[in-house]
């Protein structure tokens, strides 16, 4: 729990780095001119359009507001895009909530909690260590995702950097094959519970709920299977710790902890059992339907 703790830790930290890189990238840049002191007859204001009078005001102040202190948004002037700076901001903000959108709108977070409870059973403690166990919970995410993620790219992505749709469609067309995705492993029960909660009016199938909606039932559901796989890997491994715990009472060594006896046994059925193999491809048929 602590090293979960840690990591969760350092993803919002990163998370608070990349906004702030996002607002410094989008500051405007003042200019501060300091006017110049004479003791004789010079010109104050540091070369500053004279607002003095009621003519010249307007003016002035249009020339104050023109240069690169400015952030303008530039939409529907033919092309219906934003400038650059504001699209830099965007793209950092995406970048930011991409590890929140991907354990909660993919396959990572049945896999990730599926390979925790396997090292949990085998009570190897760090072993594997997290950083595998990420990186292999990842690949197999994007493994599984592939071809979701290949529907993003050709019926959204291509599109619209062909200039062939705009903003609003792309949202769209990109989040329809996630949605796809996850109305497939959404369970009804948890879209109708979510649905009574908010007071929506639901006509029963998962393809007209909201984003709101979807999204948690859709993570309710891959807690719910990643525990029930979970408790099916724990039974075995706790057969075997009741087997050494009565052959240790037997001999009379109460004073020998079980699970230090148990430990290289169960890493031992484990290898010759080809665990690895056999979870991983169940774990993957789970999302095709073959597991």
């Amino acid at each position: 729990m602590k090293d979960r703790n840690n990591i969760f830790t350092v993803g919002i930290s990163v998370i608070g780095l990349l906004l702030l890189v996002c607002f410094l990238s989008v500051l405007p840049a003042e200019v501060i001119m300091a006017a110049e002191t004479d003791t004789g007859t010079t010109d104050n204001t540091g070369g500053l359009p004279d607002l003095t009078g009621t003519d010249g005001a307007a003016d002035g102040l249009q020339e104050l507001n023109i240069g690169d202190n400015t952030l303008s948004v530039t939409y529907d002037d033919g092309n219906g895009q934003v400038n650059g700076a504001l699209r830099i901001m965007i793209t950092l903000t995406l970048i930011s909530l991409a590890p929140f959108l991907l354990m909660m709108m993919t396959s990572f977070t049945r896999i990730i909690i599926v390979l925790h409870f396997t090292r949990a059973a085998l009570n190897t403690q760090t072993a594997p260590p997290n950083q595998v166990l990420l990186g292999l919970a990842l690949f197999l995410t994007l493994f599984i995702m592939n071809p979701t993620f290949t529907r993003i790219n050709e019926e959204a992505i291509v599109p619209f950097e062909a200039g062939e749709i705009n903003q609003e469609e792309f949202l769209d067309r990109g989040l329809e094959p996630l949605r796809a995705f996850m109305r497939e492993h959404t369970m009804t029960k948890d879209a109708s519970m979510f649905m009574e909660i908010s007071g929506i009016e639901w006509d029963g199938t998962l393809d007209g709920i909201p984003d709101s909606v979807l999204i948690p039932s859709f993570v309710i559901g891959e807690l719910r299977t990643a525990f029930i796989i979970g408790f099916i890997i724990y039974i075995p491994f706790i057969v075997l710790d009741m087997v050494v715990a009565s052959t240790l009472m037997s001999m009379g060594m109460m004073m020998l902890p079980p699970t230090t006896i148990s430990m290289p046994f169960k890493i031992l059925v484990f290898v010759l059992a080809d665990g690895w193999n056999l979870i991983i491809a169940s774990l993957v048929g789970t999302f095709f339907g073959s597991g």
